[in-house]
Protein backbone atom coordinates (compact mmCIF):
# COMPACT_ATOMS: atom_id res chain seq x y z
CA UNK A 1 0.00 0.00 0.00
CA UNK A 2 1.27 3.49 -1.01
CA UNK A 3 0.18 6.20 0.35
CA UNK A 4 -1.05 9.65 -1.55
CA UNK A 5 -1.98 12.60 0.78
CA UNK A 6 -3.60 12.36 4.10
CA UNK A 7 -6.54 14.78 5.25
CA UNK A 8 -4.77 16.44 8.70
CA UNK A 9 -4.29 19.94 8.36
CA UNK A 10 -1.31 21.64 10.30
CA UNK A 11 -1.20 24.83 11.84
CA UNK A 12 3.02 26.10 10.53
CA UNK A 13 4.36 25.24 7.47
CA UNK A 14 7.05 22.23 8.67
CA UNK A 15 10.34 24.07 7.42
CA UNK A 16 12.73 20.85 8.88
CA UNK A 17 10.55 18.16 7.13
CA UNK A 18 11.56 20.30 4.12
CA UNK A 19 14.72 20.79 5.15
CA UNK A 20 15.08 16.78 5.79
CA UNK A 21 14.12 16.25 2.22
CA UNK A 22 16.01 18.47 0.84
CA UNK A 23 19.09 17.08 1.98
CA UNK A 24 18.46 13.20 1.53
CA UNK A 25 17.69 14.49 -2.40
CA UNK A 26 20.95 16.53 -2.28
CA UNK A 27 23.22 13.88 -1.09
CA UNK A 28 21.19 11.13 -3.43
CA UNK A 29 22.18 13.41 -6.46
CA UNK A 30 25.69 13.73 -5.38
CA UNK A 31 25.35 9.78 -5.18
CA UNK A 32 23.73 9.59 -8.40
CA UNK A 33 26.79 11.82 -9.85
CA UNK A 34 29.60 9.42 -8.93
CA UNK A 35 30.79 6.88 -11.06
CA UNK A 36 30.40 2.89 -10.00
CA UNK A 37 33.85 2.50 -8.03
CA UNK A 38 33.33 6.38 -6.24
CA UNK A 39 29.73 5.35 -5.74
CA UNK A 40 30.45 1.75 -4.03
CA UNK A 41 33.52 3.65 -1.49
CA UNK A 42 31.11 6.30 -0.69
CA UNK A 43 28.42 3.63 0.59
CA UNK A 44 31.03 1.90 2.37
CA UNK A 45 32.61 4.45 4.18
CA UNK A 46 29.17 6.44 4.82
CA UNK A 47 26.71 3.61 5.16
CA UNK A 48 26.41 2.00 8.08
CA UNK A 49 28.52 -1.96 8.41
CA UNK A 50 26.95 -3.54 11.37
CA UNK A 51 30.71 -5.72 11.72
CA UNK A 52 32.81 -2.67 10.96
CA UNK A 53 30.95 -0.68 13.48
CA UNK A 54 31.20 -3.47 16.38
CA UNK A 55 34.60 -3.37 16.29
CA UNK A 56 36.15 -0.69 18.71
CA UNK A 57 39.36 0.04 16.65
CA UNK A 58 37.13 1.72 13.78
CA UNK A 59 36.34 4.75 15.18
CA UNK A 60 35.42 6.40 12.21
CA UNK A 61 32.50 4.02 11.50
CA UNK A 62 31.15 5.23 15.02
CA UNK A 63 29.38 8.83 12.78
CA UNK A 64 28.15 6.24 10.18
CA UNK A 65 24.66 5.30 11.99
CA UNK A 66 23.83 9.11 11.83
CA UNK A 67 25.49 9.54 7.72
CA UNK A 68 23.49 6.31 6.53
CA UNK A 69 20.19 7.77 7.10
CA UNK A 70 20.55 10.57 4.31
CA UNK A 71 21.64 7.79 2.12
CA UNK A 72 20.03 5.96 -0.43
CA UNK A 73 20.13 2.91 -2.64
CA UNK A 74 18.27 4.23 -5.21
CA UNK A 75 15.73 6.31 -6.85
CA UNK A 76 12.87 4.69 -5.78
CA UNK A 77 14.18 4.28 -2.51
CA UNK A 78 14.95 7.71 -2.24
CA UNK A 79 11.03 9.33 -3.81
CA UNK A 80 9.09 6.41 -1.78
CA UNK A 81 10.77 7.56 1.61
CA UNK A 82 10.48 11.21 1.30
CA UNK A 83 7.01 10.72 0.00
CA UNK A 84 6.13 9.55 3.12
CA UNK A 85 7.96 11.67 5.18
CA UNK A 86 6.28 14.74 3.08
CA UNK A 87 2.90 12.78 4.00
CA UNK A 88 3.41 12.35 7.86
CA UNK A 89 6.11 14.51 8.82
CA UNK A 90 4.22 17.49 8.29
CA UNK A 91 2.05 16.73 11.29
CA UNK A 92 4.73 15.35 13.64
CA UNK A 93 6.58 18.52 13.55
CA UNK A 94 3.87 20.63 13.96
CA UNK A 95 2.86 19.17 17.19
CA UNK A 96 6.17 18.45 18.34
CA UNK A 97 7.77 21.62 17.76
CA UNK A 98 10.98 21.91 15.18
CA UNK A 99 13.40 21.19 17.71
CA UNK A 100 11.88 18.48 19.27
CA UNK A 101 11.08 17.05 16.06
CA UNK A 102 14.81 16.94 14.68
CA UNK A 103 15.57 15.53 18.00
CA UNK A 104 12.67 13.04 17.62
CA UNK A 105 13.89 11.96 13.80
CA UNK A 106 17.80 11.92 14.68
CA UNK A 107 17.16 9.47 17.83
CA UNK A 108 14.68 7.06 16.04
CA UNK A 109 17.09 6.77 13.22
CA UNK A 110 19.73 5.51 15.43
CA UNK A 111 17.31 3.34 17.14
CA UNK A 112 16.77 2.01 13.94
CA UNK A 113 20.17 1.46 13.60
CA UNK A 114 20.93 -0.14 16.88
CA UNK A 115 18.01 -2.78 16.16
CA UNK A 116 19.59 -3.63 12.87
CA UNK A 117 23.31 -4.12 14.26
CA UNK A 118 21.98 -5.96 17.34
CA UNK A 119 20.08 -8.69 15.10
CA UNK A 120 23.25 -9.06 12.63
CA UNK A 121 25.98 -7.81 13.91
CA UNK A 122 28.49 -9.93 11.47
CA UNK A 123 27.15 -8.72 8.35
CA UNK A 124 29.82 -6.49 6.02
CA UNK A 125 26.41 -5.19 3.56
CA UNK A 126 26.58 -1.51 4.27
CA UNK A 127 22.88 -0.15 5.07
CA UNK A 128 21.76 3.07 3.66
CA UNK A 129 18.42 4.83 3.75
CA UNK A 130 15.79 6.91 6.16
CA UNK A 131 13.32 4.23 6.09
CA UNK A 132 14.19 3.75 10.10
CA UNK A 133 13.83 7.20 11.04
CA UNK A 134 10.64 7.31 9.07
CA UNK A 135 9.25 4.31 10.73
CA UNK A 136 9.90 6.81 13.73
CA UNK A 137 7.50 9.45 12.17
CA UNK A 138 4.89 6.62 11.26
CA UNK A 139 4.68 5.43 15.31
CA UNK A 140 4.67 9.17 16.30
CA UNK A 141 1.94 9.67 13.92
CA UNK A 142 0.32 6.85 14.53
CA UNK A 143 -0.19 7.71 18.06
CA UNK A 144 -1.26 11.50 17.56
CA UNK A 145 -3.37 11.58 14.97
CA UNK A 146 -4.70 7.60 14.94
CA UNK A 147 -8.13 8.61 13.32
CA UNK A 148 -6.70 10.58 10.83
CA UNK A 149 -7.71 9.63 7.17
CA UNK A 150 -5.27 8.43 4.64
CA UNK A 151 -5.71 8.16 0.97
CA UNK A 152 -3.66 5.01 -0.09
CA UNK A 153 -2.62 3.39 -3.39
CA UNK A 154 -4.04 -0.56 -2.78
CA UNK A 155 -2.37 -2.76 -5.61
CA UNK A 156 -4.49 -6.01 -6.15
CA UNK A 157 -2.35 -8.26 -8.64
CA UNK A 158 -2.82 -5.64 -11.51
CA UNK A 159 -5.10 -3.70 -10.47
CA UNK A 160 -5.20 -0.39 -8.31
CA UNK A 161 -7.48 1.36 -6.40
CA UNK A 162 -7.86 4.02 -3.86
CA UNK A 163 -9.62 3.96 -0.25
CA UNK A 164 -9.38 5.77 2.36
CA UNK A 165 -8.13 4.37 5.23
CA UNK A 166 -7.63 5.40 8.93
CA UNK A 167 -4.16 6.32 9.86
CA UNK A 168 -4.13 3.42 12.76
CA UNK A 169 -5.41 0.88 10.31
CA UNK A 170 -2.52 1.87 7.17
CA UNK A 171 0.11 2.07 9.43
CA UNK A 172 -0.59 -1.03 11.72
CA UNK A 173 -0.68 -2.68 8.95
CA UNK A 174 2.51 -1.52 7.53
CA UNK A 175 4.32 -2.65 10.78
CA UNK A 176 2.66 -6.21 11.06
CA UNK A 177 4.42 -6.68 7.64
CA UNK A 178 7.37 -5.30 8.76
CA UNK A 179 7.49 -8.00 11.98
CA UNK A 180 6.45 -10.89 9.23
CA UNK A 181 8.89 -10.14 6.93
CA UNK A 182 11.70 -9.67 9.45
CA UNK A 183 10.90 -13.12 11.08
CA UNK A 184 11.15 -14.39 7.54
CA UNK A 185 13.94 -12.91 6.83
CA UNK A 186 16.01 -14.90 10.31
CA UNK A 187 14.61 -18.36 8.26
CA UNK A 188 17.09 -17.52 5.12
CA UNK A 189 20.75 -16.95 5.34
CA UNK A 190 20.93 -12.99 5.74
CA UNK A 191 18.84 -10.12 4.37
CA UNK A 192 20.24 -9.77 1.19
CA UNK A 193 17.82 -13.54 0.50
CA UNK A 194 15.50 -10.82 1.28
CA UNK A 195 15.98 -8.45 -0.78
CA UNK A 196 18.39 -6.40 0.98
CA UNK A 197 15.62 -4.61 3.23
CA UNK A 198 16.41 -3.96 6.91
CA UNK A 199 13.01 -5.26 8.62
CA UNK A 200 14.57 -4.69 11.93
CA UNK A 201 15.62 -1.26 11.41
CA UNK A 202 11.89 -0.55 10.79
CA UNK A 203 10.76 -2.07 13.80
CA UNK A 204 13.60 -0.65 15.84
CA UNK A 205 12.92 2.52 14.55
CA UNK A 206 8.66 2.30 14.97
CA UNK A 207 9.30 1.07 18.34
CA UNK A 208 11.99 3.84 19.37
CA UNK A 209 9.37 6.47 17.67
CA UNK A 210 6.02 4.93 20.06
CA UNK A 211 8.62 5.43 22.81
CA UNK A 212 10.38 9.00 22.37
CA UNK A 213 7.12 10.65 21.37
CA UNK A 214 5.08 10.46 24.76
CA UNK A 215 8.29 11.63 26.29
CA UNK A 216 8.63 14.77 23.52
CA UNK A 217 5.07 15.54 23.05
CA UNK A 218 4.52 19.28 25.05
CA UNK A 219 0.93 19.31 26.82
CA UNK A 220 0.56 22.66 25.48
CA UNK A 221 2.07 25.30 22.97
CA UNK A 222 2.85 29.30 22.50
CA UNK A 223 -0.98 29.86 21.54
CA UNK A 224 -2.06 28.84 24.83
CA UNK A 225 -2.80 25.03 24.60
CA UNK A 226 -1.92 22.00 22.49
CA UNK A 227 -4.56 20.73 19.93
CA UNK A 228 -5.26 17.20 20.92
CA UNK A 229 -4.94 14.76 18.25
CA UNK A 230 -8.51 13.81 18.37
CA UNK A 231 -9.76 17.10 18.17
CA UNK A 232 -7.79 17.32 14.46
CA UNK A 233 -9.58 18.15 11.50
CA UNK A 234 -10.15 15.25 8.57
Amino acid sequence: MIPLRDSNPTRSTPVLTYLIIAVNGLVYLYQASLDAESAKLFVERFGLVPAMLAREHYVGSLITPLTSMFMHGGLMHVLLNMWSLFIFGDNVEDTLGKLRFVLFYLVAGLGAAAAQVFVDPSSMIPMVGASGAIAGVLAAYLRLFPHARVLTLIPLFIFFFTRELPAVIFIAFWFVMQVLSGVGSLSVAGNQATGGVAFFAHIGGFLMGLVLVGALTPTRNARGGFRRPEQSRY
